[in-house]
């Protein structure tokens, strides 16, 4: 997990209507720090951030608490590793913390099951194309093992589509991965899906947050035709780079959030004899 904190430093964004980083404008420039330390506190049961003095606030005002330790001290890392001014888009685990708790759009449970769940006839590794051999080949070497994977891993029966036509998702495929997927807390599917989002692949998305494969990895995989294309037609070197730099950061703060969301991963208080 050590290495998922690493790649939160690199470059970010809509995460299921919502931004996926706190709202800015491309012209006016990044708010200045006004604070010099973090600290994190234990109150009635949850964790808070506090910015010197003051309590960390959501955009829409609400206070920032958390159930996990470890999640409210990563945010507060992210905000103590700002330097002169608050750069927000690369502040990953609290736009995903802002969002959870505000849920401006009102989202409920079964909105974002449903959300993921209609994303899979849409997954990019199940089209695939045999136009390009070597393409195919690519795509059967690197993408038709994490399909195998995922059925024997959800119990579904799901199959890749060789045209235009999206693959068949039957209601059995569904109910498998909405039963998962309800096992979870609303928070955890805000994670969920902004994996999705990032990666444009419910499998892919899964693969990482079940560690089937790494960050680095899954990111890769997710941008496989865009880098087999781009042998032909040549890349930009410094933007090529930071696409994939800010696609690994976004992927890591989902995968840190779900894991950091999760029961497992609270401190408890620590009783006092």
């Amino acid at each position: 997990m050590n290495n998922l904190y690493k790649l939160l430093r690199k470059p970010a964004t809509t995460l299921f209507g919502v931004a996926q980083s706190m709202p800015k404008r491309f012209y006016a420039a990044p708010p200045k720090r006004f604070y010099k330390k973090t600290s994190v506190l234990y109150n009635d049961g949850k964790y808070e951030v506090t910015l010197d003095s003051r309590k960390l606030k959501t955009p829409n005002g609400t206070l920032f608490t958390v159930k996990s330790e470890p999640l409210a001290i990563a945010v507060a890392t992210e905000f103590d590793a700002q330097k002169e001014h608050i750069e927000r888009s690369k502040m990953h685990l609290s736009a995903l913390c802002f969002t959870a708790l505000d849920n401006p759009n009102r989202h409920t449970k079964t909105d974002m099951v449903n959300y993921i769940l209609n994303y899979i006839a849409t997954d990019t590794i199940l089209f695939q194309y045999d136009d390009e051999k070597e393409l195919h080949d690519l795509q059967r070497t690197e993408w038709d093992p994490i399909i195998q994977w995922f059925n024997e891993r959800y119990g579904t029966n799901l199959e890749k589509t060789m045209v235009m036509s999206p693959p068949n998702v039957s209601a059995d495929d569904k109910a498998k991965v909405s039963k998962y997927l309800l096992s979870h807390s609303e928070d955890v599917l805000f994670g969920f899906i902004y994996a999705v989002d990032t990666l444009k692949s419910v499998l892919l998305a899964f693969a990482a947050i079940d560690q089937r494969l790494s960050v680095d990895k899954a990111a890769a995989l997710s941008r496989l035709e865009e880098e087999y294309q781009a042998k032909f037609w040549g890349r930009v070197e410094w933007a090529h780079d930071l696409s994939q730099q800010e696609l690994q950061a976004r992927l890591a703060a989902s995968v840190l959030f779900v894991h950091l969301n999760r029961s497992e991963h609270f401190v408890k208080e620590k009783l006092i004899v």
